[in-house]
């Protein structure tokens, strides 16, 4: 049923002042029976229509991306394209070298293995999009696509965190508890370890996904960055957003506070546990098995928490979408290079990879010649 001061008012302010016509309607009030004429009841209904049209979802989002000129669009195609090539090649070599050296079945090579595999799928939920937008010069994703990007992003960013976590615990036994480090770091505690990262990761993504589905967006919604990232999909919300900022706050202290805290207790407890090494050798080796995977910490963490806790959150988008490429873009992108150029064992096991298929494709072809 219509609002009565609202057809009241409606009456008022377009004069609609005559005698009651057989299609007005009435509207029983106490004892009163209210005539509303026919033209102040069609044009309530229509305010009523226009306001459940602004309150209901919208389909799509504009992704504005990282540029609005036009002649830079193909140079951060090319430059986004080599790099997404450049982070599936370079993790999946790692991922062949560990599978295939039976020597690197250890649990730092089995925790490096889990982080490239999420790499890859972290890049690959906004860098394709981001291309295809390029190509077809189109910057819409529709609201589901927004959703479902927004998910995998968060899921496999947590899976990051956490698995550069566990492999900061790693190094922490290998060099503080080195006789205990076999029976501590087990295989079924490393799957577990890695399980419950995926379960902690899920369950977070998917509670930050469904608030978001909550909310109440109005048309045109254009979002400044190059994938749907959560802030700023929340900040563009036309209904009450308290409760979405609360659980996105505690989601990036849980899995990004309480990781770090875990983080630099492991390091101050190594960087101590190196210090009293009397060989000076011993503390290089030491140092050189943590300096790798300190330095990915180190690249993450500073950029994402450059990103989230930004004093000024709307009037540096642009900006804080091009922060977000460092940890979104280059550090997976740097993890082959920090990782192999360093480790001998990673370049040793590439080698006798690559080694092995020569060999095998030179007594393919020489079968083929001589059946």
């Amino acid at each position: 049923m219509l609002d009565h001061s609202l057809l009241s008012c409606l009456g008022q302010s377009f004069g609609l002042h005559h005698q009651p016509h057989r299609e007005d309607f009435g509207l029983l009030q106490g004892n009163l029976l209210v005539r509303v004429p026919m033209q102040v009841r069609l044009r309530a209904q229509h305010l009523h229509l226009m306001v459940q049209g602004n309150e209901s979802q919208i389909s799509e989002f504009l992704l504005l991306g990282l540029s609005k000129e036009p002649e830079l669009q193909p140079i951060l195609f090319g430059l986004f394209l080599f790099m997404y090539l450049i982070i599936v090649l370079g993790n999946l070599l790692i991922i062949l070298a560990i599978s295939s050296d039976s020597h690197l079945h250890t649990p730092m090579y089995f925790f490096l293995s889990n982080l490239s595999w999420v790499d890859i799928c972290f890049t690959s939920t906004t860098i394709p999009k981001m291309l295809v937008n390029i190509q077809t010069q189109s910057k819409v994703i529709t609201y589901a696509g927004c959703i479902t990007q927004m998910y995998f992003f968060l899921l496999f960013a947590g899976l990051d965190v956490l698995l550069l976590t566990v492999m900061a615990y790693d190094r922490f036994v290998a060099i503080c508890h080195p006789l205990h480090y076999t029976v501590i770091m087990n295989p079924q505690f490393c799957g577990l370890l890695v399980l419950m990262s995926w379960i902690i990761c899920i369950l977070n993504s998917l509670l930050e996904s469904l608030m978001v589905l909550q909310l109440s967006f109005c048309p045109d919604v254009e979002i400044p960055h190059f994938f749907c990232e959560l802030k700023q999909v929340v900040q563009l919300a036309c209904s009450d957003t308290f409760l979405n900022d609360m659980v996105m706050y505690f989601g990036v202290g849980l899995l990004g506070g309480v990781p770090l805290a875990g983080i630099l207790y492991s390091y101050s407890k190594i960087l101590l546990s190196i210090h009293g090494m009397s060989s000076v050798q011993g503390k290089y080796k030491a140092f050189s098995t943590c300096a790798s995977h300190l330095l990915v910490v180190s690249l993450f963490y500073c950029t994402s928490a450059g990103v989230y806790f930004s004093s000024a959150p709307t009037h540096s988008s642009f900006s804080s979408a091009t922060a977000s490429v460092m940890y979104t873009v280059v550090t997976p992108m740097l993890n082959p290079f920090i990782y192999s150029l360093r480790n001998k064992d990673i370049k040793g096991a590439l080698k006798r990879f690559f080694g092995m298929a020569a060999m095998k494709r030179l007594i393919i072809l020489g079968l083929k010649k001589f059946p």
